[in-house]
């Protein structure tokens, strides 16, 4: 599939001599964020800058069938060789994790992630759900609890919720217009949806977020959206960002 058209306008600036990668949500989808990493590789060896910051917005689990392989490469951290080496590597926390932690520490309840993708994800830990478990949410929770790698939970609630570069702040799902950067409640930065992608009024910054899948990334004055619905349209989408421009790539 090619690259996305790039817009033809360049509202706002990262730091001189940095390209940002930013990577929209990969429910899972471990195959395309791969393919991803690997179009980013290439597009820093043609070339390289001083320094690399790869910024993913959250949502690595659910839906999509290996969300614990989505989790294990995230924890590696950027690659030891190649164009892509020493880049600053920054994982925030999506809707999708906090639900997932929650689903933990909140026994004998069904806070609704199985329905949300979560059997996907207790699936992809313990390689088999047992013949009429997958609507028990007692088992699942106990099943997940059994098969969950405890550094996996530990990076999971370690999540920053934010990322800023330069004119530009990088989010989960958006902001509450109207409120302060610094004011911003965790609850909008991981959950808002129309309050935010409907309202054209000025930010702080320009803010990149997911949680609000697309066909295309959204691009507007004061946001530019790039869930583009991986786990069930097999489209991944990166932002580049790099002085003054911006493209986008595509797995």
């Amino acid at each position: 599939m090619p690259d996305a058209p790039t817009p033809s306008f360049a509202p706002a600036h990262v730091p001189e001599g940095t390209r940002v990668y930013a990577i929209g949500d990969i429910h899972g989808r471990l195959d395309l964020l791969d393919r991803l990493l690997a179009r980013m590789e290439e597009d820093a060896a043609r070339s390289p800058p001083q320094r690399i910051s790869i910024v993913f917005l959250g949502d690595y689990v659910d839906r999509g069938p290996h969300s614990r392989g989505v989790i294990e490469r995230l924890m590696q951290g950027p690659p030891p060789h190649g164009a892509l080496a020493g880049a600053q590597w920054t994982c925030l926390k999506g809707n999708h994790e906090e639900f997932m932690v929650r689903f933990l520490d909140e026994p004998l309840r069904d806070t609704g992630w199985c329905r949300n993708g979560g059997v996907e994800t207790v699936r992809s830990y313990a390689g088999a759900i047992p013949d009429g478990q997958d609507g028990d949410v007692a088992a699942l929770q106990l099943l997940l609890a059994r098969t969950l790698p405890p550094a996996h939970l530990r990076f999971l609630s370690r999540l920053p919720l934010t990322h800023a570069e330069g004119d530009y702040l990088f989010v989960h799902a958006g902001i509450r217009p109207g409120v302060t950067i610094a004011d911003q409640s965790p609850a909008d930065l991981l959950w808002i949806r129309d309050d935010f992608v409907f309202d054209d009024s000025p930010l702080e910054k320009l803010v990149v977020h997911g949680h609000t899948p697309n066909p295309v990334p959204q691009i507007r004055p004061y946001r530019i959206g790039i869930d583009t619905g991986a786990y069930y349209s097999g489209t991944l989408t990166a932002l580049v960002l790099e002085d003054g421009d911006m493209k986008f790539l595509i797995s």
